[in-house]
């Protein structure tokens, strides 16, 4: 368990003293935030800042895991690295983004082809490989079974499986980048869910299968739960630093490189872990907005009429009135209840097995 402390630690700690040192880089080379000029007004104070600040937090996360098992002496696992992997490789794509944003002054950054088909390479490499690397009892990092608070059902087979789990990391990190609308939004929210998969991950590896003395008849077929709670807590760490200096007034933003990272992130943890399905309630705030821009779409194609006052929900509210402060808070309060349900769920799930 000492992992997973100094893996928080330690991410939280290089996020915090590296965010600022990555701000007057970025502010030296002058990489400010484009604001579209359709948003709300208020926004446009924002134009200049600091953006791509994800890259501080991708990096405390990956050097917070390195030092975690180079200070405990403990191996880095199969399970860990592709979810880190997934991680890095979403945020890159996200950052050749950013970057042709800033350079170019492009506001759409990379042209939608190319955007996804960096993310399908990225995505697709993670589903094969975690369908690899089995352990001595059998385990891979990933299963075809879907999953809710553990594996139900048959097996879909490795094909229909890749194809699920692009859409789970499309979806997580498409609705993160949309929550990234305001000052701290998304990176609050994606630390409450991070630390709902620290507990996760814990519980998975006291009640693993793989614990033959202790396993019970609802134990969990989970490849490397400790590993994946170091990874959960590395990143609920970084992301928490960083919030220091992403929350309003923002003196940096995260930025597609940081969005499409943390996606990423979180559907490797809930594949890893198997809980694709109860990542859903987990992270009930980023479907929430992503189902508004569905819906707002959907309801203008056809009817030509607007449910919302503006897409993603976040807007609408501050078009309403609400300050941007308040609109933050509020959601915070509703991923915060997602995330106390989903991991009441998870422990419901077990206790009704036991």
């Amino acid at each position: 368990m000492r992992q997973i402390l100094f893996s928080g630690v330690i991410g939280l700690f290089l996020s915090l003293i590296g965010t600022p040192l990555l701000i007057k880089l970025l502010a030296t080379k002058g990489y400010g935030q484009f604001i579209r000029d359709d948003g709300p007004r208020d926004h446009h104070s924002k134009r200049g800042t600091p953006t791509m600040g994800g890259i501080a937090f991708i990096l405390a996360t990956l050097l917070a895991y390195a030092l975690t098992k180079l200070l405990t002496g403990n191996q880095p696992t199969f399970s860990g690295v592709l979810v880190l992997f997934l991680f890095a490789g979403m945020g890159l794509v996200g950052f050749l983004d950013d970057y042709i944003k800033i350079v170019k002054q492009r506001s759409l950054g990379l042209r939608a082809k190319a955007k996804m088909s960096g993310q399908l390479i990225v995505g697709i490499a993670f589903a094969v490989l975690s369908l690899n690397f089995a352990d001595a009892r059998g385990q891979t990092p990933a299963s075809t079974k879907l999953s809710f608070t553990q594996d139900f059902g048959w097996s879909i087979g490795p094909v229909l499986f890749v194809v699920w789990a692009l859409f789970m990391i499309l979806a997580m990190s498409n609705g993160v980048n949309l929550t990234d609308g305001l000052d701290g939004l998304a990176t609050g929210a994606s630390v409450m869910v991070f630390g709902a998969y620290v507990f996760i991950c814990i519980w998975e590896y006291q009640e693993s299968c793989a614990n033959t003395l202790t396993a019970g008849a609802g134990c969990y077929e989970v490849r490397d739960p400790l590993d994946l709670a170091v990874v959960a807590a590395a990143l609920m760490g970084a992301c928490f630093g960083f919030l220091w200096w992403n929350t309003s007034p923002a003196k940096v933003f995260m930025g597609d490189t940081g969005s499409l990272a943390l996606g990423g992130a979180l559907a490797g943890l809930a594949i890893c872990s198997r809980t694709e399905l109860l990542l859903a309630v987990l992270g009930g705030l980023f479907v929430l907005i992503t189902m508004s821009v569905v819906i707002q779409v959907g309801s203008f194609r056809l009817t030509g009429k607007r449910v919302f006052k503006m897409a993603p929900l976040q807007h609408h509210f501050e078009l309403k009135g609400w300050s941007e402060v308040l609109v933050v808070v509020r959601f915070w309060i509703i991923q915060g209840m997602c995330a106390i349900v989903g991991v009441g769920i998870f422990y419901a799930g077990w206790a009704a097995t036991n």
